[in-house]
């Protein structure tokens, strides 16, 4: 689209190219199941000291119990762990499941073709220095790759932390975080771009009481990616939820089908993305060598499959956590104990900043309340404090029960400050609280005062947050989640009427071109003709009906009304010969190069408001359709809405609801509702030729699309597209 439409999406060009491999995979391949449950893992580098990779994944591997074989490679000793140690890998006495390598860059290349000479099924390369690390490294991974399509070898990495396995006793990791008693094991899965990330969830989790069933980092991933293991997470049996940390997807259309799995399985899928911004764009390609791509679009593709972006790793676990002990989705609002007055109000305030809203009690609720409570005290929220503080401590876990077991409450939030007599009330409320099958979220600020009560909290196995904050963007978390789950997505009918395909053509369309276009597909448009002379432009003019618009004809000039080729309020033959004349002298002099083909006179469109209705092709997800208040508020406000197309009339709905100028079209201010039938059904019909464009399609763009009251239509009165004649490979969902 242009520049002067909608606001860019950045998506950011291939100019890294990883070496990976693709859908030419030379030989059979050992199943993702094979690669996080091995019988049997070689360890190169191998050593006894924990100052070292090596060292630290032996002593991970025997501390924590794996049951399978282990196989030090060590060319220098004879035993290492206290297990036998092998010079070469090649000299094991069976081929490995797996194989770790924690070895220079510059020798990893020769230890991965032995690996593959010695029928390894998967290689964990946790060595970094390749696609990340400039030409050189590319070239050492596209090295990689030929070994892995040559052999059938599998590889996970290179620039990877490895896994976790809790349940097969397996650490395949290098990260002193492991250098613990216990693999909390829990129904979780995570698999990440980034091994620090990884690991620092995984302790930070295990803190928390939270556990995981596998984790794994993927790296630069040169064969096993993102997807490979999603699609594992999804079928496997023990993992409920799944977390994703990703920079840059390999195949869009893949993860998308992926997250359709996991909502179709009940398994709630959250997502962590990086490339938000430019910054976090180019801090990606730096770190794992991903492309990031537009993460609007990306937002975009979650919501219509149901996963859930979080901003946070761990308000992403920490939510999976507590959706998970909580399937059923919720409809209601959220209550809030307090044991502060002013905790009680930030946070309502905070409820209603994030999009949540404050649950109404019923009658019956308010009514046993008071019988227990001060009158201002009897509602939500409950205010536990005050000078009857001390006496609300014995009855503090009954008003817990009353209050979030009210039918309107989907969400709880407990609040409990730093009172040294209130340990027995927090254990009261947390026992309660555990009793109610609803997420009711406790949050115990810290300090010395509290220590007594907080501890109370955990010796009864009470997850508790630092901070009202961290709990509620938790529970903004799983209201997106529950949201999503009951919202149906049926599939995108095809409106009736519509061409087979889509015209012939390519390049720059000019207008004109683009209005046949729209008409093709019942997009309603203004009434317009061509003209070659300023003469003939009056008596098109005159046929139209007066007032009439002026706009010259030009492939070479896209932002008309910048350089003067839009002439408005027309209002007689002799006004529209002079301002042909005066348009085409003023292009003359200001754009020399630009070829004028003659004008465009159309009828004078009046509505209530400008929409803008675009489509692109994103180079990962393929077509997208967008939705914004047009004109140049565009430019301003920069208020879309972005769906991948095809969209339902319902979907093309919920796009404009999204619009922080939703409430525009509902009639402001005296003026009149609009007709939202109209635009939704013109986004629908657009998101249908942006599909059948295909792989052709670069933008098209309808702005402005001017709005009628309700029940009268809406009208392009101004449309461009851009089309390419290079055919890439389309991705489908």
């Amino acid at each position: 689209m242009s520049a002067r439409g909608t606001p860019p999406i950045v998506t950011q060009a291939p100019a890294l190219h990883t070496a990976r491999l693709g859908s030419d995979r030379a030989a059979p391949r050992v199943s993702v199941d094979r690669l996080l449950h091995p019988r049997s893992v070689a360890v190169f580098g191998a050593s006894d000291s924990v100052d070292k990779f090596g060292g630290r994944i032996m002593h991970f591997l025997v501390r924590h119990g794996f049951a399978g074989t282990i196989y030090p490679i060590n060319p220098r000793r004879s035993a290492v762990v206290g297990h036998v140690a092998y010079p070469s890998i090649g000299d094991l006495p069976a081929p490995p499941d797996v194989a770790i390598l924690a070895v220079p860059a510059d020798t990893l290349v020769q230890s991965v073709t032995e690996a593959a000479a010695a029928g390894v099924g998967c290689c964990v390369i946790i060595s970094t220095g390749f696609a990340e690390a400039g030409a050189e490294g590319m070239a050492r991974q596209a090295a990689l790759v030929e070994v892995s399509r040559a052999t059938g070898m599998r590889l996970i990495g290179p620039n990877c932390m490895g896994l976790v396995v809790p349940h097969h006793r397996l650490a395949l990791c290098s990260s002193v975080v492991l250098d613990t008693d216990r693999l909390r094991d829990g129904p979780l899965g995570l698999v990440s771009q980034s091994g620090a990330l990884m690991v620092s969830v995984f302790d930070r989790a295990a803190t928390d009481g939270i556990g995981f069933r596998h984790c794994v980092s993927v790296g630069n991933q040169v064969d096993v990616e993102i997807c490979d293991v999603l699609e594992y997470l999804v079928d496997d049996a023990g993992t409920e939820a799944i977390c994703v940390y990703v920079e840059g997807l390999l195949d869009g259309p893949r993860f998308r089908r992926a997250a359709a799995m996991a909502r179709k399985a009940g398994k709630p899928l959250l997502v962590v993305k990086t490339g938000r911004t430019q910054a976090g764009a180019v801090s990606a390609r730096s770190h794992t060598a991903s492309l990031a791509g537009s993460f609007e679009v990306f937002a975009a593709v979650c919501r219509e499959e149901g996963a859930v972006i979080a901003h946070d790793p761990d308000d992403m676990v920490r939510a999976a956590h507590f959706l998970v002990r909580h399937r059923r989705p919720r409809r209601g609002g959220v209550a809030i104990l307090s044991t502060s007055g002013g905790g009680a109000g930030i946070a309502c305030d905070r409820v209603s900043e994030l999009g949540l809203s404050q649950a109404v009690l019923s009658a019956e609720t308010r009514a046993a309340l008071g019988e227990l409570l001060l009158p201002p005290q009897a509602d939500n929220p409950v205010d536990l404090g005050g000078r009857r503080a001390p006496e609300n401590v014995e009855i503090s876990g009954e008003i817990a029960r009353l209050l979030f077991d009210d039918s309107n409450v989907a969400y709880g939030l407990a609040i409990l400050t730093s009172m040294p007599f209130f340990a027995k009330g927090s254990r009261l409320i947390a026992e309660s609280v555990q009793a109610i099958d609803k997420p009711v979220m406790i949050v115990f600020t810290p300090g010395a005062a509290a220590d007594a009560p907080r501890e109370a909290l955990r010796e009864i196995g009470q997850f508790f947050f630092d901070r009202t904050e961290d709990a509620l963007r938790v529970l903004a978390l799983m209201a997106e989640h529950d949201a999503h789950s009951a919202a149906a997505r049926p599939l995108a009918a095809r409106p009736a009427g519509l061409p087979e395909a889509a015209p012939e053509g390519s390049g720059v369309l000019s207008a004109e071109e683009a209005t046949r276009w729209l008409q093709a597909y019942g997009i309603p448009v203004a009434r317009d003709a061509t003209a070659a002379t300023p003469e003939a432009a009056a008596e098109a003019a005159a046929r139209l009906g007066f007032p009439v618009v002026l706009k010259a004809i030009s492939r070479d000039i896209v932002h008309k009304s910048d350089l003067g080729a839009v002439q408005l309020g027309l209002a007689s033959p002799t006004e529209v010969v002079e301002a042909a004349r005066e348009m085409a002298a003023r292009l003359a002099r200001s754009t020399p190069l630009a070829r004028l083909d003659g004008f465009v006179v159309q009828e004078t469109v009046r509505g209530e408001a400008e929409v803008i209705v675009g489509a692109r092709r994103d180079p990962q997800f393929g077509p997208v359709v967008l939705v914004g208040l047009g004109g140049i508020a565009v430019e301003i406000l920069k208020d879309i809405a972005l769906a991948p197309a095809p969209v339902t009339l319902e979907r093309a709905r919920l796009m404009l609801d999204a619009l922080a100028g939703a409430p525009l079209f509902r009639g402001a201010r005296g003026r009149p509702p609009l007709d939202v039938e109209a635009i939704a059904d013109v986004v629908s019909r657009l998101s249908w030729l942006a599909v059948d464009l295909g792989p052709r399609l670069v933008d098209f763009e309808v702005n402005p699309l001017i709005v009628r009251p309700q029940g009268e239509g809406a009208i392009a009165v101004d449309s461009r597209a851009t089309l390419t004649e290079t055919f890439h490979k389309e991705p489908h969902p």
